[in-house]
């Protein structure tokens, strides 16, 4: 893939999906901010209705997941949209009110969404300047029906909001995946780290595929985005989530858990202490169950953290 940007007008095939993930960590470590852009969204259940009565169009599962953490509390917000409701090109995507554009240099996300499961306003703008480009994406299984790009593996990222007052700055990270198939039917669980360390960024991608087999993807990013496999450490066990969701890193010293950022029924986001590279770290961690999300409870139960726009 040319390291020029994230291509937002790439096809996406019926059934399939594309997501352009923005995450970040204040400086002084008090707030984090986690942006989505879905082309079929992966984990809405009006998409996976669709699938069951046949092929669906990715296009009419849209969706902006916005996620602001900050003491006391969080603010959640994820509307899904039709196609009429998106356009894109290259450079640029808009999905309802709110819109991605890539100047060349960086990443602007204009967000005006409404909050869930009590209706609210998140407004503002986050900026993502890269420190480099990756252009290497990795294949997730041996079909290569599911990519992952990391396309800035590092990122100063500056939050500006007005809905609510709030700026900060701070490390930031921007991937894209894709599939031309629905992500439950490849995967059963996963665990996602990454962190900046000083010099550069270390991401860690361990996936247990439906067959048994594994990804386990252990990578040293530069700043200058030169790529370097490293061997992951053993992994630990972290404590599970409420919904029980299990958690694990893998780190040279004993983890330590610092704050879980999202309990949902399949999926915890957490901040965790580990040691990679001989060096302690903060990063930002992700436990996904798609076991889990297949269950019908489940999903009857997102609709009310997902709702569906007519247009």
């Amino acid at each position: 893939m040319p390291a020029r940007g994230p291509d937002f007008a790439r096809v996406v095939p019926r059934n399939g999906y594309a997501w352009w993930y923005v995450d970040a960590l204040s400086d002084d470590g008090q707030s984090g901010i986690t942006l989505i852009a879905f082309i079929g969204s992966v984990f809405s259940p009006y998409y996976a209705f669709a699938r069951r009565r046949g092929p669906a169009d990715p296009l009419n599962h849209c969706a902006l997941n916005v996620v602001l953490y900050r003491p006391g509390g969080k603010s959640w917000a994820m509307t899904e949209r039709p196609r009429g409701a998106v356009s894109r090109s290259a450079d640029h995507l808009q999905i309802g009110p709110s819109r991605l554009d890539w100047d060349g240099r960086a990443l602007t996300i204009h967000f005006d969404e409404v909050t869930m499961p009590f209706p609210g306003r998140l407004r503002g703008t986050v900026r993502v300047v890269p420190s480099a480009l990756n252009a290497q994406a990795f294949e997730l299984n041996a079909s290569g029906r599911h990519v992952w790009w990391p396309i800035a593996p590092r990122a100063r990222v500056q939050v500006e909001l007005e809905g609510p007052q709030l700026r900060w700055q701070g490390d930031g990270y921007f991937d894209m995946n894709h599939g031309d198939a629905p992500l439950e039917s490849g995967f059963s669980d996963w665990q996602w780290a990454r962190g900046a360390l000083q010099d550069g960024t270390a991401i860690l991608y361990e996936a247990r595929r439906h067959d048994g087999s594994h990804t386990n993807l252990a990578m040293h990013f530069a700043d200058d985005g030169r790529m370097q496999p490293f061997t992951p450490p053993d992994g630990v066990a972290l404590k599970q989530t409420g919904w029980r969701v299990a958690r694990s890193l893998r780190s040279e010293s004993e983890p330590r858990l610092l704050r879980t950022l999202e309990d949902a029924p399949f999926y915890a986001r957490s901040a965790v202490a580990g040691q990679l590279r001989g060096e302690p770290v903060v990063m930002m961690h992700e436990s996904l169950s798609l076991d889990r999300f297949r269950m019908p409870l489940v999903q009857a139960m997102l609709p009310f953290r997902m709702p569906r726009a007519r247009k």
